[in-house]
């Protein structure tokens, strides 16, 4: 078996599997069930100024027949007193010293009141801290969460508080509500964040209700936005963090966060730049013994590649990930149909035809109807095979090229050079 224990920034844990600062993690009962289970950390549910929840709370987006696709909830910080939590985050450190626990901070932007909860929260032996930079909804209107967290100079400024009296690592976990997330990264960073985790959740209205036209979910007929997660948030996730991890001014571990349901999310992640996974919606959905399963994909992933340990895994895609202008715009592939094992469902004709490059001819034979591409117009768009439903029945397959590769940036600076040539000689044949 492969070594999946990994190093955060100092916080070691026996396997990249945390459980998010959520629900699942609002009481010493339910951590220690989680770590009983094989989690091997858990981010404490974010602590403050204890608060005053609603009922009625959650509301979820079905989707094609999978329940939860997407989830979304108006429930903010712990609402249990600070000195309950922190007596419960000793406990269970004491029985679990292996395990990471890192405790999850919010409090208003002002130096002391991040001074005090840093030495109380230190003081009961927890791993590390993540600061809360990115509840959107509650907290926001008063001032902390992604108020604070989509100003770039107040996560700096708050990030350095806190490091001026942290003895332990300090994560700083990003909002997804902003246009450059590493405007934020980068921010954290110069404010001395040891490693960051994104994302946290996304601003969001579940549904409205049409029958009583309320939203979903309501507190006695009133809505408000709330946080979104879950599989539907992964690609956002999955592109923030890598956007982090490539930049050369972030440069800290990344703890990833948005969507992670399974063992091949976790491995998306940790290729993509994370060096260990957060989940909750997931755990919400089916309980925390589903780490079972991401424990044990994740070894069979590990052994099937000949890796070591799971520390192999991250970054690796990171270099392939780039910008659209560096993109090779010789590079061609087309769609082929296997008559072997098409249904003749007709999907893959529908959608080129009315939706994309008309590439796709419905032809007879002897034996019957068929469907053939022609090549020479596909533009490998890849929508056919996304749309067919038959596994292996459409290939997109790469064709030889006899041009040399060149990207949209090289084709633009080429003409610069000609245009500049061109001026030059304008000039002396003026002159």
């Amino acid at each position: 078996m492969a070594d999946l224990s990994i190093n955060l920034a100092g916080i070691q844990s026996p396997n990249p599997f945390w459980l998010a600062s959520a629900p699942p993690t609002n009481t010493g009962y339910q951590v220690q069930r989680a770590f009983e289970a094989g989690w091997g950390g858990a981010v404490w549910k974010t602590l403050g100024e204890p608060i005053i929840n609603t009922s009625s709370r959650f509301a979820a987006v079905h989707f094609g027949g999978q329940r939860v696709a997407g989830f979304n909830n108006i429930e903010l910080i712990s609402d249990r007193p600070l000195e309950v939590n922190l007596r419960e985050i000793a406990e269970t450190k004491k029985r679990f010293p292996d395990r990471a626990i890192v405790a999850s901070l919010m409090v208003e932007p002002r130096r002391e009141k991040w001074h005090e909860i840093v030495k109380k929260v230190e003081a009961v032996g927890v791993d590390g801290l993540e600061l809360n930079f990115g509840c959107p909804h509650g907290m926001a209107e008063r001032g902390m969460g992604a108020a604070s967290g989509q100003q770039p100079d107040l996560v700096e400024l708050q990030t350095m508080w806190v490091k001026e009296v942290a003895a332990t690592p300090v994560i700083v976990k990003l909002t997804p509500n902003i246009t450059d997330i590493t405007a934020t990264a980068r921010a954290a960073v110069r404010g001395g964040a040891d490693a960051i985790s994104l994302i946290n959740t996304i601003n969001s209205l579940a549904g409205v209700d049409l029958d009583s036209w309320n939203t979903v979910p309501h507190v006695g007929g009133k809505g408000a936005h709330g946080g979104y997660c879950g599989p539907a948030v992964k690609p956002i996730a999955l592109n923030m963090v890598a956007e982090c991890a490539r930049h050369p001014e972030v440069g800290v571990p990344i703890s990833g966060i948005g969507g992670i349901s399974d063992w091949r999310d976790t491995a998306e992640f940790l290729l993509m730049g994370a060096t260990g996974v957060q989940v909750c919606t997931a755990a919400m959905h089916h309980g925390f013994r589903i780490v079972e399963d991401m424990i044990d994909g994740l070894n069979d992933y590990l052994d099937e590649k000949g890796l070591s340990s799971v520390s192999e895994l991250v970054g690796r895609t990171v270099p392939k990930y780039s910008d659209w202008g560096n993109l090779d715009l010789n590079y061609k592939v087309v769609a082929r149909i296997n008559r072997d094992v098409c249904i003749n469902c007709n999907k893959c004709h529908i959608a080129c035809e009315d939706t994309s490059h008309q590439c796709i001819d419905m032809l007879t034979d002897p034996s019957g109807a068929y469907l053939e591409v022609v090549e020479e117009d596909c533009v490998g768009c890849n929508l056919c095979s996304i749309v067919c439903p038959v596994e292996g029945a459409i290939e997109m397959v790469e064709l030889a090229s006899d041009q040399a590769p060149v990207t949209w940036n090289e084709r633009q600076s080429a003409i610069a050079v000609l245009q500049s040539v061109r001026n030059q000689s304008t000039k002396e044949a003026i002159s």
